[in-house]
Order: structure tokens, then sequence, then C-alpha cells
């Protein structure tokens, strides 16, 4: 069996496993069917093993106490912004979860400001009046459930992270751009050839920071209580503030981090919700007992919501892994992990380890009861926003859009599938539904 790196002589490291096949057709195997992908490599190699591809070495350390070891970082032996800036750099260059260390810490610190709870609750008053209205007029019938959220949550985006009304071509170009960026990441051709994915992202950046650096001037001006103006505005508690180039930065990679796992998560519960109806009747009767509007102080009221999110959030949470870089020699579970490797913590099947998990391919969103907390066997067990100092800046914004926008849509709808319906996914960027999710949507 070939072995990915030689342990140093002496040591009592492990040497990690390494698959004989080609890692091109490793990778392209893992794009297609990660979850039989990984059950092949945990029968194969236990839960560390490596590959080589795209001109890379990666280990992939599966399990929720390898993530703890990685995510944790205790040591200080990996780093996200070499691994992350490999994949997605040029496209969302120094966004913040592409900087480490003191650096990270310093620009963490100001963007903070934006996500306390007056600045959520500013937000959660911007966002309510206008996603009440955009869902009393989605369309009935047969309807791509997918592409309604994803033009719902940038308009929420527009409104509430940038304060800015736009045309819908201008709006249009904005979306396509963020798609191609994020699509650009994975590009197995990663050179700009005219037509080809890493070309469109790099094409789609220009575009983004063209529009992000126009509106600077009015943002810095006066504050307002967009996202935008706020980290215009910023200052940690030592009076440090972003440059317009850290604005614009953030910005990008803030923009598109909310408006791409919101449209995910929710399409997962829309989908999990047809196939259960039970639980979209339960959510439905909860939401009937609060008003319309809901106040920042309710969403902790809507547990069957909640319950949905967590356990669509688990079973297909939207960023599928966590790649670091090592900068130094380390180990991971004991095994031997040489400066310059890739590790990847892959959430996406660690969500299903049956150690924690009962019947993880099912659908139950009991599991996250107080009574069971199946989430709490280990602390890296559930993680769909990531853990350590990069857990996800925005995970509480993120939660109370998801939830507003399922709060109006079941009090309004209700939607079903074909019985024999199984969503299509495409995980070749962030997972997607193929068919844009068609569902047959009744208003109640």
């Amino acid at each position: 069996m070939k072995v990915f790196a030689e342990a140093p002589t002496g040591s009592d490291l492990l040497e990690v496993p390494c698959a004989e096949r080609n890692g091109i057709l490793e990778m392209m195997s893992m794009r297609r069917d990660p979850f039989a992908f990984g059950d092949d490599r945990l029968a194969r190699f236990g839960q560390v093993s490596g590959l080589n591809a795209l001109g890379i070495q990666m280990v992939i350390a599966a399990g929720p106490r390898a993530a703890d070891e990685i995510l944790m970082n205790r040591d200080k032996a990996f780093a996200n912004g070499p691994a992350w800036s490999y994949f997605i750099g040029p496209f969302f260059n120094r966004g913040i979860m592409l900087l480490d260390f003191d650096e990270h810490r310093h620009h963490r610190h100001i963007l903070q400001q934006a996500f306390t709870p007056s600045a959520l609750k500013g937000y959660m008053q911007e966002m309510q009046p206008m996603i009440a209205d955009r869902i009393e007029r989605f369309p009935t019938g047969d309807v791509k459930l997918f592409s309604e959220f994803k033009a719902l949550t940038l308009d929420v985006a527009l409104e509430v992270f940038l304060g800015v009304e736009l045309p819908k071509r201008d709006a249009d170009k904005l979306n396509q751009a963020f798609i191609d960026t994020v699509r650009a990441g994975v590009a197995y051709v990663r050179k700009p050839v005219p037509g080809g994915r890493w070309w469109k992202g790099l094409r789609s950046r220009k575009v983004l920071e063209e529009f992000f650096y126009e509106n600077i001037p009015a943002k810095r001006a006066r504050e307002t209580p967009d996202l935008f103006s706020v980290l215009c505005h910023a200052e940690s508690d030592e009076g440090d503030t972003f440059t317009d180039a850290d604005v614009v930065n953030h910005m990008i990679f803030v923009l598109m981090a909310a408006h791409d796992t919101s449209t995910i998560t929710m399409s997962q519960m829309a989908y999990r919700m047809a196939k259960s109806p039970e639980w979209q009747q339960k959510a439905y009767e909860q939401s009937m007992e609060l008003n319309p509007e809901l106040g920042y102080d309710d969403l902790g009221k809507l547990s069957v919501i909640d319950a949905v999110m967590k356990e669509s959030l688990r079973m297909c949470p939207p960023v599928p892994a966590q790649p670091r870089m090592a900068i130094k020699d380390t180990s991971v579970q004991g095994y031997f992990v040489p400066k310059g490797s890739f590790v990847s913590v892959p959430q996406l099947t660690n969500h299903r380890d049956p150690e924690f998990f009962t019947n993880p391919d099912m659908f139950d969103p009991e599991r996250f009861s107080k009574e069971r907390a199946e989430d709490k066997g280990h602390r890296m067990a559930w993680m769909p926003f990531g853990g350590g100092v990069h857990k996800c800046i925005g995970l509480y914004f993120g939660q109370m859009e998801i939830k507003t926008i399922l709060h109006h849509l079941v009090r309004g709808y209700e939607w079903s599938v074909p019985d024999d319906y199984q969503i299509p996914m495409d995980y070749s960027s962030l997972p997607v539904p193929k068919d844009k999710l068609p569902v047959s949507l009744r208003r109640r």
C-alpha cells in the first residue's frame, strides 16, 4: 500500500495510507458521490487517508476527534488562508475566512461589530417586511423552490447587507457574478482559459469589486443600518477601522457566504418537509401561534423550524468540508502530516457518523431534542458552521434569515413532491439540487 509521506525516523507516528488509483479519478469520485466515496475510504484505510490530485497533497481526516484536533488548532500547526486560497483565493481574496492568527483576530474583532445583538435586531427590522411581501408574491403550481429562495436571499442581501435598491438587470448581474466566483474554486482547469470556470470567476470578481468601490463613498458619508455601512464605520475598542480594500474584500466574501449557504439550507429544509409532511404541518401549527411579523425574541419560539433546520444542516451542510494547510510538520490522530500538506475535515460525511447519530441516513429532527441531543455526543459531531476561531461569524444572522423566511412560507403555503422523488444533488462546488427542487406549491 502506498503511503502519503514517510514518518520521521524514530518517531512513533503512523504513516497515512494513500490510494493507488489516480488522484484525479479519486477527486471525481468524491464530487460525484461523496457518501459512497467516504464509505469506501473508511473501509479501505480507516479514518485518516491520503490523496494526491490537482497539484496538491491532501490528508482526509474523518470523524469528530480529528476535526477537534484540526479546527481547535491548539498547536497552531494549521492555517486557513493557504488552504482556502488555493480553491477560492483569486475570487474571495482576503475575506475573513482566508486570514489567520493575529491578522484574523484583528479583522474579526472589527467585523464582529456588524453581528452584535443590536445590529442583528436592526437587520431583522429591515428584512421582515421585505420577506413577507416577497413570499406573498411567490408563484404557485409547479415551482422551482431553489430558484425562488436564491432570488429571495439575494433581495435580502441587497436590502440588509448593501442597503441599495437595484434594477433587476443589475441585481441579476451581481447574482451571476457570485455564482461564477463560487463555481470557479473547484475548476479542474485552474487557468483563465476563455469560457472556463476559472476565467469566469476572475471576470466576476472584477464585476463585484467595481460595484463595491463605486458605492463606498456614499456609505462612508452617511451611516445607514445595512452591513455595508456598518463595515465602513466599524471601529475596534482600540479605534482600528477598515480600509476601502478591507471593506470590499469582506463584503464580497460575506455576501457570498450569506447568499449561498442560506439558499442551500432552505432548499434542504423544504425538500425534507415535502417528503415528511407531518413536519410541515407541525411547523405551520407553531407559526400560526405567533404573529405574522416576527420580533427578534420570537425566533426562539420556532422550535419546530429550528429542529428541521438543524437536521437539514446535518444531512447536507452547505460547506461540505473544511480545508487547512499544515504550516509545520505535525500529526492528526497519531498519523504523520508533513508541512505543506492540505488537511480536510469532511463534515458532510462526519454528520452521518453512526457512532453519534442513530440511523444517520434518516431524516429525524427529534434527534436534536433535549432528551436525545445526539449532536452533543462530541462538540464536533455536528458542525455545519465550522469550529474553532474560524467558526462562521454570520451564523446567527443566517439562522435568523432562514427562520423568518420559513415562518412566512409555512403560514402562507403548503408544498409537496411526488412520492418517488429523490433530490438529485450536484456536489461539484457547494451542494445544490441539479433540478432546482421542483415542488407543487399551493396557497393555504
